[in-house]
C-alpha cells in the first residue's frame, strides 16, 4: 500500500480507501465475524480516522468512515462511532510513535485469550524478531475508558498484546504494519495449537535464543526483553509488573526449562516394563533429577512385585 503523511488531514480518500482495504483483510482472514473489530489511523496532532459501530469490516466504503479527536469526540462522519476507539486513543496516547490500531478477534490468537493461557516464547525465528512476548491483559468489559486502561502497563516494547476473553489489539507505523501483527500472531498460535496435537514443542535454548535478539536489535526492533534486564529469556516474565509481579501460570504451554538443549515432551510418557505413565515431563516433574527418581521408583516398585510374585 502507498505511504501516507500520517497528518494529511480528516478528508484523504486515500486513507479512509485504505482503512476498508484492512478491513476487507480482516474480514477475510475470518478475523473478524459480523460487525466485529474496528481500526484506527492518527492522521493529525488531535485528529483520527477510525471505523464506525454496527458495520461489517469487510463491506465498508470510504463514506463509512469517521472520525474523532484524542478524547474520544466525534468531529466528522455521518455514521456513530465505534466505542471501542477509546482503546485505539489510549494506546496512540500513551505511545506517540503509533499511528495506527487494528483490533479484531483472530480465532487462534482468541482461543489463547479465552483460556487465558500465555503465548509462549522461543519457538519460532521469524516470531521472536518480529513479535517477541505478547502480554495478556486483563478482563474488562469493552466500550469504556476501564477497558482502554488494561493495555496501559503492557505498551513498552510491544505492539501486540492479547485481551482476555475478548481479541487482540495491534499497532504501529500504518495501518499494514499494524494487521501484520495480528497475521503474524494468529498463524503463530495456529502452529502452537497443531504442535500441541503432535504432543511436543521444542524450545530454543539460551545461545539460539540471545542470536534472534541480537539479530532483531540489528533490525531495529523493539522487545520487551531489551528493558527488562532480569526477565526470563523464554518466559512470561517481561510484562510481570504489569501482572502484579507474577508471571501468568503456564498450563497449556508450560515453559522450557533452564537448562539448554532440552526438548519438551508429551505430557505422559511410559516407562519400558513398567505398563504406567510417567509425570509430565515438563509440569508434573520439573528437572532431569526429578524425573530420573521418578523412572528408579517406578522400575523399584516394579522389581519389588516381581519378587513378591516370585516368592
Amino acid at each position: 500500500m502507498t505511504q501516507h503523511n500520517w497528518n494529511s488531514g480528516l478528508h484523504d480518500r486515500s486513507l479512509k480507501e485504505e482503512i476498508c482495504e484492512i478491513g476487507r483483510r480482516v474480514y477475510a482472514k475470518g478475523f473478524a465475524a459480523a460487525n466485529d473489530g474496528n481500526i484506527s489511523i492518527r492522521v493529525g496532532e488531535n485528529e483520527v480516522l477510525c471505523t464506525p459501530t454496527m458495520i461489517c469490516k469487510g463491506f465498508m466504503t470510504p463514506e463509512d468512515i469517521c472520525a474523532v479527536d484524542l478524547d474520544g469526540n466525534q468531529i466528522a462522519g455521518t455514521r456513530k462511532r465505534t466505542s471501542e476507539v477509546l482503546l485505539h486513543l489510549t494506546i496512540m496516547k500513551q505511545r506517540p510513535d503509533v499511528k495506527a490500531v487494528v483490533h479484531c478477534h483472530p480465532p487462534h490468537a482468541t482461543a489463547f485469550a479465552v483460556a487465558r493461557e500465555p503465548i509462549p516464547q522461543c519457538v519460532l525465528p521469524e516470531v521472536e524478531v518480529f513479535t517477541g512476548e505478547v502480554p495478556l491483559a486483563p478482563y474488562e468489559t469493552p466500550g469504556g475508558q476501564k477497558f482502554a486502561d488494561t493495555v496501559i502497563p503492557f505498551l513498552e516494547g510491544t505492539n501486540t498484546i492479547i485481551l482476555a476473553s475478548h481479541g487482540t489489539v495491534s499497532f504501529g507505523k500504518d495501518l499494514v504494519d499494524a494487521f501484520w501483527k495480528t497475521e503474524i500472531l494468529d498463524a503463530y498460535c495456529r502452529i502452537l495449537l497443531l504442535a500441541k496435537q503432535l504432543g511436543k514443542v521444542n524450545y530454543f535454548d539460551e545461545r539460539e535464543t540471545r542470536e534472534l535478539l541480537d539479530l532483531k536489535k540489528r533490525l531495529g526492533f523493539d522487545d520487551p526483553r531489551f528493558h527488562n534486564e532480569d526477565c526470563d529469556l523464554c518466559g512470561n516474565t517481561a510484562f510481570v509488573e504489569g501482572y502484579g509481579g507474577e508471571p501468568l501460570p503456564q498450563t497449556a504451554f508450560p515453559p522450557a526449562p533452564e537448562f539448554p538443549g532440552y526438548l519438551q515432551r508429551p505430557a505422559t510418557t511410559a516407562a519400558a516394563g513398567t505398563g504406567g505413565d510417567l509425570p509430565a515431563t515438563t509440569s508434573s516433574v520439573d528437572s532431569s533429577e526429578e524425573l530420573v527418581e521418578a523412572i528408579t521408583e517406578r522400575v523399584m516398585a516394579a522389581l519389588g512385585q516381581q519378587s513378591t510374585s516370585a516368592v
